[in-house]
This record gives C-alpha cells, structure tokens and sequence, in this order.
C-alpha cells in the first residue's frame, strides 16, 4: 500500500549557481545540478528520503519527464504519470552566490487533452481507496483551469481524505473552494487572496484566521525571515526560522507538506507534522538541489524547531 497520494503537474529544476549574477554578460556557471520541481513531488521526493513511500500521479512527456520518474523512483517513490505530448517543463533556477539572490526561469509545455484528464480522474477515484491522505498544487499546464483544483480536491474530501494544498492566485482561490484540511500561502499569496494587509504577524494571524472561518481550511503560512505562522480551528503557532547557512532556498516549503503529510499518515499530531516540515525545510536550505535534503540533517533540527503559541 502507498499511502500518500501525490497529485503533480511534473516538472524538474535545473539549477545552475554563478559568483555574481550581471545582465548582458556571460556568466560561468561554479556548479549544476538537476533537481525536483513542482510543490507535490518535491513533498515526495522528501517523503523517500525519511524512508516514507508515496504514490505520485500526474502526467510526463518526453526527456525531461524520463528524468523526473528516475529521480523519484531512487528515492522510493513510485511514480504512476499519464504520458501525454509536449516536453515535461523544466525550470532553470540561476543562484548568485555572492549575495544568495535567485531567479527562475520557467516554461510550460505539457500538451494535455480531455483523454488524458480523464484518465487521470479515473487513476485518483481508484488510488483514494488506499489513500491516508493526498499532496497537491502548484502551476497548471496552460489547458487545464483553475478549476482543475476545484474537482480534485472536492473528490478527496468526498471519500474522506485529508488534502494538503499549495498554489498561487487563480489557483489558490480555486482550490480553496473546495476546503482543503490544510493550505500553504506564503505572506504576499495571503494578502493578496483576502485583500488585507499582512506586513505585521498580529495581521497575518487575522488574514490566517479568515481562512479557517471562511473556508473551514487551516493555513501554514510562511513569513521568510520571519518563519512561520499556522492557524488552527482552536489554536495558532508562530514557528521561528532556523539559522543556518543558506545554499539554495528551492523547494524548502514543499518540504513543509511533506512533514504535513508524514504526520497524518503516522496518526500523529499536527504539531509533530509541523516540527517535521520545518525540520526538513531547513535541511532542504543546506543543499543545492530543489528540495533535496538527507535524513540525518532533518533529524538534526528536528528537536530545535520551536511551536510559539498565538497570541
């Protein structure tokens, strides 16, 4: 049985770190690696490395999503994609070492068809039945709509399995429709989703809070420099950052779902889901690759990450 059901739009990183990024200047390149990408498989791709299985659906095309597949299955995940045309999206992710900014640079390619939806509406109705909960979110292919969102997490809810949700926008606000168990808005996607401010945590908790009364979902949010906040129906938590020395901060939040995750398919509490999420999230931070992590590191901090009641 694989327990954790991870819904991705897959895609994969190519990360290249340069000493200082310089417009109109060619820049080379100190090191590379491919990595993960896309909020769900980065969750499973931690999940393998805790020695957690899960179950990842979603579609792949091409070269790329070769790569993706391998990657996942090293680190036991067993990957179940729809093949469709097109090329598997590939982020190129460009860190300038000398002051730990980044960008990435990103296309979408998948070519997605009402067959292949439908087949992968078919796979998800029949993996729910063994699902202790399902990992979702990030950017849609440009053919599938907000509302993509909307259905799936609606058919999670309607047998029963707690969903863990991640997206920005129109995607947020879709999935969020649907009240997923659990959302993870960064500040900025908060603010901009209920047209309030959140530059102070007392905001952040109110805007948090709205959340959880309008659509029954508990937020974690992320605050950056200020770790994070996570509004529950009867409590709060304000989560200090670690401090650590920061290679490349790609994927860190998804590892925040993965922990999510591993705690409701272990029957534990959500306060040890958010200690592991947190946890994996500053081990993520000490490698290059996208939400690349080792065990030892996550087990590590796992004791330093401190739950704050709020207020």
């Amino acid at each position: 049985m694989l327990p954790i059901l991870d819904l991705s739009l897959q895609l994969s990183n190519y990360t290249l770190f340069v000493p200082t990024f310089i417009m109109n200047r060619t820049m080379r390149a100190t090191r590379q690696t491919y990595s993960m990408a896309g909020k769900p498989t980065d969750a499973s791709y931690v999940l393998g490395e805790l020695g957690i299985p899960s179950l990842a659906l979603g579609f792949a095309a091409g070269a790329n999503g070769d790569r993706v597949e391998a990657m996942l299955r090293a680190r036991g995940v067993t990957p179940d994609f729809i093949r469709v045309g097109g090329e598997t999206r590939l982020n190129v992710v460009i860190i300038s070492e000398s002051d730990a900014g980044h960008a990435t640079i990103t296309t979408s390619s998948l070519e997605i068809d009402d067959a292949h939806l439908e087949a992968l509406r078919a796979r998800f109705r029949q993996a729910l039945a063994e699902a202790s909960c399902v990992v979702l979110g990030g950017t849609l292919p440009r053919s599938l709509p907000p509302a993509f969102y909307t259905e799936f997490i609606r058919t999670a809810r309607e047998c029963g399995v707690p969903t863990i949700f991640d997206a920005d926008d129109a995607n947020l606000r879709a999935g969020l429709e649907a009240g997923p168990t659990y959302v993870k808005p960064n500040r900025d996607e908060l603010a901009s989703l209920i047209g309030q401010p959140t530059a102070t945590l007392e905001e952040t908790y109110r805007a948090g809070r709205l959340i959880v009364e309008r659509y029954g979902t508990s937020p974690i949010i992320t605050l950056g420099a200020d770790g994070a906040l996570a509004v529950l129906p009867d409590r709060a938590y304000h989560i200090p950052p670690l401090t650590v020395e920061v290679v490349s901060p790609a994927g860190a939040g998804d590892a925040v779902l993965a922990g999510l995750a591993a705690s409701i398919e272990h029957g534990q509490s959500i306060e040890d889901g958010l200690r592991l999420g947190f946890a994996a999230a500053a081990a993520v931070l000490l490698q290059p690759g996208t939400a690349d992590c080792r065990r030892a590191d996550v087990e590590r901090f796992l004791p330093q990450i401190e739950l704050i009641p709020y207020p």
